[in-house]
């Protein structure tokens, strides 16, 4: 289940403020929108945090025989340029970008937009709120997204500068321009 709470006017949600909820919290997901809305996320069931791993566990796997980049999974928060805290179920951002960070910028919520994003969409999402979220993703810097819905067994490719693509039953993916060698197989996640 997702929920947004608008806390505009009544409250200005600031980063300390957020971070103490989230601290205080731990059972719960929480993103914060660009408005400041706070957006609360259950934790998700077997088959989902499963298809999670799955996923996740081929990205690390890729990544550290490539050595491009840094990989992060659902707990790690962005910091997007247009003030929303997001936490993409999976992200990659290259070794250039991450280079540019200060030490001090790597500890907290990273400040600026992945590379990649992958959301994979579980019973309790609603489909309209991811593909609004990937849209957000790409108008904040991404390269490249995908959407995973195991319901209809379909993938949206979000990328930039191109319309959507939508794949139907695909078996892998693969993102050669931006990671070089990296093919996701689809088996066990749709």
């Amino acid at each position: 289940m997702v929920v947004t709470i608008n806390l505009r006017p009544t409250l200005e949600l600031t980063d300390e403020q957020f971070e103490q909820i989230c601290h205080h919290n731990r059972d719960l997901k929480f993103e914060r929108t660009a408005r400041g809305g706070l957006v609360i996320m259950s934790l998700t069931g077997g088959d989902t945090g499963e298809r999670n791993a799955e996923l996740t566990g081929q990205l690390w796997l890729w990544n550290r025989q490539a050595r491009l980049g840094h990989l992060y999974d659902s707990s790690t928060g962005f910091r997007l340029p247009n003030g929303a805290i997001r936490s993409p179920d999976a992200a990659w951002i290259s070794q250039t970008r991450w280079d540019a960070l200060t030490p001090e910028q790597r500890q907290k919520w990273v400040p600026l937009c992945p590379d990649f994003v992958v959301e994979l969409k579980s019973p309790s999402d609603e489909i309209e709120d991811l593909r609004l979220k990937m849209q957000e993703y790409l108008d904040n810097g991404s390269q490249l997204g995908w959407l995973i819905d195991p319901d209809t067994q379909t993938v949206e490719i979000y990328q930039a500068n191109s319309p959507i693509a939508v794949l139907s039953q695909p078996t892998e993916l693969s993102a050669p321009d931006l990671m070089p060698g990296f093919v996701l197989n689809l088996m066990g996640i749709l």
